[in-house]
């Protein structure tokens, strides 16, 4: 399993949100850049980071901060947040990114996203943002009438390899992820899982190692000092 710290961007500052309420935000550093490069010095190989305010608008507001990170770290990033173009798309892996994640867009406009898996493959990874079972877009602000399970099926077979899977209930709270839900997951699809929301401590961490999740996305617990990032690495390294 690899751990992916999460840089949550809003108002051009990094933030972290709770169960994603735009109102109950919480500014965790001075900089984006400094704290990507901090990640990477402490061994993570892949970050991620969302456009908050991109997500909540539908186009991309904060791209040249991220754009930033991208030319001054050597690791891949992924990023995700407003992120509903062709254009949007490319203006991305054409300056760094390694995979884009698709959010509403993949919720809304299969068209974008059939082209989009067309084109550009595995470097397209598709956000499923749940809750009480139901698939949310838009910033986390708007419900569907989607089951996670059967978006999740949908996407498989549109060629999709990589989700990453949110409780919004758990995001924030430190409470432990939704290993429920994920294992749910794991019987009816065969693609990369990426467990976001809700770790607090190492035992979240081996929790998700248990169930031999693809990636782990970590935030709040590193920024409130609950989780070692080198620690949790050196876990899943050796756990292999």
């Amino acid at each position: 399993m690899i751990i992916l710290p999460a840089i949550d961007i809003l108002n051009q500052q990094p933030v972290r949100l709770y169960q994603g309420d735009y109102n109950q935000k919480e500014v965790v550093g001075q900089s984006v850049l400094e704290i990507a490069k901090a990640f990477e010095e402490a061994g993570a190989s892949y970050l991620h980071l969302v456009d908050l305010d991109g997500a909540k608008e539908g186009s991309l507001i904060n791209q040249d901060i991220i754009i930033e990170v991208a030319k001054n770290v050597s690791i891949p990033i992924e990023i995700g947040g407003g992120i509903r173009t062709l254009e949007a798309i490319k203006f991305y892996l054409d300056n760094g990114i390694s995979r884009v994640i698709l959010g509403t867009s993949a919720l809304e406009d299969d068209v974008l996203l059939n082209r989009a898996i067309q084109l550009y493959g595995n470097k397209i990874a598709v956000g499923i943002d749940c809750k009480d079972g139901f698939v949310y877009g838009r910033g986390w602000l708007q419900a569907s009438q989607r089951n996670y399970i059967e978006f999740a099926k949908e996407l498989e077979a549109k060629g999709v390899d990589t989700i990453i899977v949110t409780d919004i209930s758990k995001d924030g709270t430190m409470l432990g992820p939704n290993v429920e839900m994920l294992q749910n997951l794991q019987k009816e699809v065969r693609m990369n899982l990426v467990a976001s929301g809700g770790i607090k401590d190492m035992s979240h961490i081996q929790q998700l190692i248990d169930i031999q999740i693809y990636g782990a996305i970590t935030g709040k617990a590193m920024y409130h000092k609950t989780l070692d990032l080198p620690n949790a690495i050196s876990l899943c390294e050796n756990s292999l």
